[in-house]
């Protein structure tokens, strides 16, 4: 059984005529593009370490099968926003599971999605630690609670956005959790 212990965030832009070479073009500027994806749903492991793009990167083989979190989106609208993002909420107790959550968006500014995805991460670990919330308050005063709890110890995302291509070409967006 595979428990990832290191974890690190990228993303990528890629602009071409077809819609899966747009893809892989957004794999490349990742660093990600010689490995072979597997998509998991949102658990940052207990006891897993962030790490940094670089180092991450280093630890990477052509050819390995590698479980990821993936925000992705697409558009051949010249000018059309689109943003993809990966938030992220972390324990106070590394011993316990965190939460990683995707957002793919049209219009959005990366900020916006950025936002968006933390706030998801940190609502769904919020919800599971039994913090006492309002849902419908912005995420600002949501992360205060949060943070005040003493239960949530770090939050943050990754996020990628771009616009359309101007001649209609693919334009692709990635946001990825990589975990080794």
């Amino acid at each position: 059984m595979f428990v990832p212990t290191k974890c690190f965030f990228t993303k990528g832009v890629g602009v071409s005529k077809d819609r899966l070479a747009s893809f892989e073009l957004a794999l490349r500027k990742a660093g990600i593009e010689k490995l072979n994806l597997v998509y998991v749903s949102s658990i940052f492991p207990p006891n897993c370490k962030l790490i940094t793009v670089e180092d991450g990167l280093k630890q990477l083989q052509a050819g390995r099968i590698t479980y990821v979190v993936m925000a992705r989106n697409e558009t051949n609208e010249p000018n059309r926003l689109v943003s993809s993002a990966v938030g992220l909420a972390l324990p106070r107790d590394c011993k316990e599971y965190g939460y990683l959550s995707e957002h793919h968006a049209f219009g959005e500014t990366k900020e916006k999605s950025g936002e968006y995805a933390e706030d998801l991460a940190a609502t769904m670990l919020a919800t599971t630690l039994g913090i006492e919330f309002d849902p419908n308050s912005a995420w600002q005063e949501r992360e205060q609670i949060y943070k005040a709890s003493g239960k949530i110890f770090k939050s943050t995302h990754i996020c990628q956005s771009a616009e359309g291509d101007k001649n209609g070409l693919w334009t692709t967006v990635i946001a990825v959790a990589v975990f080794l």
